[in-house]
């Protein structure tokens, strides 16, 4: 026998609550409970007995633990979907039975980045060796009519890429058991819903449920499935955190709708490294990948212009050559401005204060902005160098020389320290153009004999060091001050 019970669901964490609160107890968000009604089944008199008798039933048909040593290592075949930024992040393709979710901000290009991958899968799998294999794509938020005027304008078309438009769970799982895809792609999860729960879409119990039948079905027949997910304003996706614990594969597409570069990387991959970064362009036809993102990075940079710097980070197995740029100014205010772009505001407020206290740059009345260009967010402290030297830059007016580039990590003292990877970004920068490298002596000692082909290395101690070589002279810069 079943009763009806409200409850109140956080939207961000999914807590339960008998009463509404203003602000959730388990994550402190605010105005994120939601009213829920909920079927509660009532306990029968006697039913005790009937229910270990079926949980013994379920314990003894359980599969039996067996020795590690003894589980068949099978070869994954991915699937290579011919995008190769696409198939870089996910570490060489799509895992068949993976479940990947994307997020991204609203009209980034999440839905035309997941049909030109379905369209490009389509027309590899719709070849005469592979003839019967489909993509599906489901959609919960357009037509088919939407979605074709779409795919027409990407040039996404294939006669092996299958559209529908279903909401419900149950029937969106037949049509896959019906069609037997190699790729599925929902549009979007917030959107779909089981009939066998009373709350609606999009709520913390419907999107739970449902991808929990969906990634059940998944790993049990074989097929990947792509779900494409909403953010909430602060940018994390919507729903609740056990959705990211569910899939396999999280996917992050950033960037700036107005702006023609987007950033596509992995939050979490359990079949690859979370630390590949996929650049592409948004242009009329569609998503492009970038070939050689360090040029495009580096291709409005202003030559000449004081305050600007370049630097080498990796992303994944590849070198990326950015720019740092910073902006001083004096400050008309009690405390100045520190804002800061694309590096941890920390190291930044770091590197300031070393500068002040080891090198007597009086910056403790200045206004400083500190920028990486291009949109990429730097997390490992080899910037460090070129943040400082770009602000040194500003402040004095002096240019860095522009074929110069600058590798180190800052400690307190003023030093310069060593980075990872050091031959790999320095072969980058020479392809791009740069023929002078300030780095650490720790780095300089571990080069080969030869150094890099056309690259001279010059070896420094601390920051203080590294001022001479980066600089331009002019004639107005003879002092600290």
């Amino acid at each position: 026998m079943s009763r009806l019970q409200t409850h109140y669901i956080c939207q961000t964490c999914g807590h339960d609550s008998l009463k509404w609160m203003g602000r959730c107890p388990e994550c402190d968000a605010w105005d994120s409970l939601v009213e829920e009604v909920m079927v509660r089944e009532k306990s029968v008199p006697g039913a005790g007995a009937s229910s270990r008798s079926q949980a013994s039933r379920r314990i003894s048909s359980s599969t039996a633990p067996v020795p590690i040593t003894e589980v068949e290592m099978a070869s994954v075949e991915r699937l290579i979907t011919g995008i190769g930024e696409f198939d870089r992040v996910l570490g060489g393709g799509i895992v068949p039975g993976g479940l990947i979710l994307v997020g991204g901000d609203p009209g980034i290009g999440k839905s035309t980045l997941l049909m030109q991958v379905a369209a490009k899968l389509a027309n590899s799998l719709n070849a005469p060796a592979a003839t019967g294999s489909k993509v599906l794509y489901i959609s919960g938020e357009e037509s088919t009519q939407q979605i074709r005027l779409r795919s027409g304008r990407l040039g996404a078309e294939s006669p092996a890429l299958l559209l529908s438009i279903e909401t419900e769970v149950s029937l969106i799982l037949g049509q896959i058991e019906t069609t037997k895809p190699s790729l599925v792609v929902v549009d979007s999860i917030q959107t779909i819903y089981d009939s066998a729960l009373d709350s609606a879409p999009g709520s913390v119990s419907q999107v739970r449920a449902c991808a929990h039948l969906i990634a059940r079905y998944a790993k049990t027949v074989g097929v990947p499935v792509v779900l494409i997910g909403h953010v909430t304003k602060e940018g994390s996706l919507a729903g609740p955190r056990v959705l990211e614990h569910v899939v396999d594969t999280v996917l992050s597409f950033e960037g700036d709708r107005y702006h023609a570069y987007r950033l596509l990387r992995a939050v979490k991959n359990r079949f690859g490294s979370t630390d590949e970064l996929g650049i592409f362009e948004m242009r009329e036809t569609g998503l492009e990948g970038v070939d050689n993102p360090s040029a495009v990075l580096l291709s409005e940079r202003a030559a000449g212009g004081a305050g600007s710097a370049v630097t080498s980070v990796m992303e994944g197995s590849r070198a990326l050559l950015i720019e740092v740029q910073a902006l001083v100014s004096r400050s008309n205010l009690a405390s100045p401005r520190r804002t800061v772009n694309g590096i941890d505001p920390n190291r930044v407020n770091m590197i300031l204060a070393v500068l002040e206290k080891r090198l007597g740059f009086k910056l403790a009345e200045q206004d400083a902005y500190v920028n990486v260009a291009g949109g990429i967010k730097v997390l490992e402290p080899a910037a460090d160098l070129a943040a400082a030297m770009a602000i040194i830059s500003n402040f004095r007016e002096q240019p860095v020389h522009t074929s110069t580039i600058l590798l180190g990590e800052v400690g307190l003292g003023g030093e310069v320290r060593g980075v990872s990877q050091i031959e790999k970004r320095l072969r980058e920068a020479a392809r791009q153009g740069f023929n002078r490298a300030i780095i650490s002596r720790h780095n300089a000692s571990k080069l080969p004999d030869g150094g890099i082909a056309g690259v001279e290395v010059i070896s420094v101690a601390n920051v203080l060091d590294a001022i001479v070589p980066a600089l331009v002279t002019s004639p107005s810069s003879s002092s600290l001050q």
